[in-house]
């Protein structure tokens, strides 16, 4: 049926326009001198051939990357978990942007002023990878005494530390270990040192590297 169609189109309009340069070479063509009246069209397509059938029409697909397990998957989650991705959200508490930064943590990270920090992106993006290379490094011993133990019913992986860490201080997860999940702290919003331990257990975060004054430089 399409084929029928587009030759019963194509092949009346192609001798028009051929015969039109023909015979005038030198004449700008005008589109009001040419008409499809009189031809016979059909522009029905067959389901097989429409770009969107019937049954797809209304459906929207989103793709999106799949970052699994990776350090990448790693830091997207927790700032999803913290602002749902955020950049520019400062919480009831004052926390700030992606990954919800305290002001005091900011200052260890070199950072003192927290409204340019709420409009650099790529500030927070700095400040996280250097609050991780921190606690790393405080948490260094832990990491090699607890990962792969079993604790209050969760695995203890390298990455499930250091998200509990982001969310906690690493003191208070050198607590939930050593004391064999006795002491789980709980923020002001329910979330818990052993929640965010499971939460993020088993990420690659290999590429942090343990500093004792790891800084946010731009």
């Amino acid at each position: 049926m399409i084929k029928n169609s587009i030759r019963n189109f194509i092949w009346p309009f192609s001798i028009c326009f051929i015969l039109a340069l023909a015979l005038y070479p030198n004449a700008r063509l005008n589109p009001e001198h040419y008409s499809t009246e009189g031809l016979d069209l059909d522009y029905n397509i067959s389901k097989e051939l429409a770009l969107v059938s019937d049954d797809t029409e209304l459906e929207h697909h989103s793709y999106t990357p799949e970052l699994g397990k990776s350090f990448e998957g790693f830091k997207e989650a927790l700032g999803f978990k913290e602002s749902r991705g955020d950049y520019f959200t400062v919480n009831t508490l004052g926390y700030l942007g992606k990954y919800q930064f305290g002001a005091e943590t900011l200052k260890l990270l070199g950072i003192y002023n927290p409204s340019y920090f709420l409009n650099t992106p790529e500030l927070q993006e700095k400040a996280f990878i250097a609050n991780a290379e921190r606690n790393k490094w405080i948490l260094r011993k832990d990491i090699k005494r607890f990962e792969g133990k079993v604790i209050s019913g969760v695995k203890v992986t390298e990455s499930g530390i250091l998200a509990a860490a982001h969310l906690a201080g690493p003191g208070s997860v050198k607590k939930f270990l050593r004391s064999y999940g006795d002491h789980n702290f709980s923020d002001a919003y329910g979330s818990t040192v052993k929640y965010y331990m499971k939460k993020f257990s088993g990420y690659d975060t290999s590429r942090i590297v343990p500093k004792k004054r790891a800084k946010a430089i731009l």
